[in-house]
């Protein structure tokens, strides 16, 4: 269960350390490393690390620390990688708290500070993120800077749900970390798309989770280039999600009744939507062999699903009659695809209102907790 409260401020006299990874991404990080030299009321250490770039990153970011001591340069003499990029940074991290933020991504205004206000003020939290504005092109659609209420949740639950729905709610740039959190669970580990959702997770795992609602605290922006683009094939990403949860319980050491259920909803949460998925394919008149992938996945994915309707209604046994025209098909999914839609916009309006796609209880905090983030 979520707990709601009032945001607090407080004087906060902290250090944020902001990492900057950066390949090649010179024609966005000026803006990007200006977005956190902008943020008020906390001491920023911006560290940007140029994974050796074949453009003009690393000279514009010697050029940046040179005209503000804040930001310091780190570059590699040879290509590491987003995952190996961030450790390194993190490395030579000193605030009290750390933000990952992509080279082409930008905070909102005041982001750090309502964020690090929450962790003032409840010492048990460990995760902080909010909502973030995905835009593409060069003007940035205006932002909320009021936050207007927060929720908090113990992190086991939050871990809970997100291995029940098997998806994440982060972007990347909108969340900010407890640095003696990240102390114990280490940096992040070596997955190509979902390094920063594993992270999250682990992080969860070990403290609390918070989100800071009505206000919006990051751009993100989207590009062909950019890694969440080039994970956008199903196989892909689910194939990455269902790794992410498996590196997380392997690495947590704890081999007990409930993460093995955990594991087992989240295997079966990213089975689910593979065969949504093959179903939307089909649904569409899709003839190629995707669907038919999709569906093997789900089966490697979680075995146990094939005695599910869901399966049942997907495959056909061999020898079987062909499946039905495409004209056919596609006016048969006329309904199915409405639903899948209709259902897709109320997770998409409740995870831009509460910062989860599920339906999770939240009651108001009690007075105590209200003085405590005052």
């Amino acid at each position: 269960m979520a707990v709601r409260h009032r945001p607090g401020t407080h004087d906060s006299g902290v250090t944020v350390s902001v990492v900057i990874p950066c390949y090649n991404y010179a024609r966005f990080l000026r803006q990007s490393v200006e977005s956190v030299l902008a943020q008020d009321a906390v001491t920023v250490d911006v560290i940007v690390v140029d994974d050796a770039s074949s453009d003009d990153s690393l000279a514009l970011a010697r050029e940046l620390a040179a005209g503000d001591p804040r930001v310091r340069v780190l570059a590699n003499e040879q290509n590491l990688g987003a995952v190996g990029t961030f450790n390194r940074g993190l490395e030579h991290a000193a605030g009290e708290f750390l933000v990952r933020l992509d080279a082409d991504d930008l905070l909102t205004p005041g982001s750090l500070k309502r964020a690090v206000d929450v962790m003032r003020s409840l010492p048990e939290v460990g995760l902080v993120y909010g909502h973030p504005i995905h835009f593409s092109g060069q003007r940035l659609p205006p932002a909320r800077t009021e936050a207007r209420w927060l929720t908090v949740w113990a992190g086991r639950d939050w871990l809970s749900a997100r291995c029940i729905d098997g998806t994440n709610v982060i972007t990347a740039p909108e969340a900010v970390m407890r640095r003696s959190v990240v102390d114990v669970v280490g940096g992040q580990r070596a997955l190509a798309h979902t390094h920063d959702m594993e992270m999250w997770l682990r992080v969860a795992a070990h403290s609390d989770v918070a989100y800071v609602g009505g206000a919006d605290q990051a751009w993100h922006r989207v590009h062909p280039d950019s890694l969440s683009t080039k994970a956008e094939h199903p196989l892909v990403i689910l194939r990455e999600i269902r790794d992410a949860f498996d590196v997380l319980f392997d690495g947590l050491g704890t081999v007990n009744e409930h993460d093995g259920r955990l594991r087992a909803h989240a295997h079966r949460a990213v089975a689910v939507e593979a065969l949504a998925q093959a179903s939307r394919r089909r649904d569409r008149g899709d003839t190629t062999d995707e669907a038919a992938r999709l569906h093997a996945f789900a089966a490697e994915s979680d075995p146990a699903i094939r005695s599910t309707r869901a399966w049942r209604r997907l495959a056909r046994p061999a020898g079987a009659a062909p499946a039905m025209p495409a004209f056919a098909a596609t006016a048969f999914g006329v309904l199915p695809r409405a639903r899948r839609w209709l259902r897709s916009k109320a997770r998409q309006r409740r995870w831009h209102r509460s910062g989860v796609f599920e339906q999770m209880r939240v009651r108001p905090a009690d007075e105590s907790a209200e003085r405590r983030v005052r």
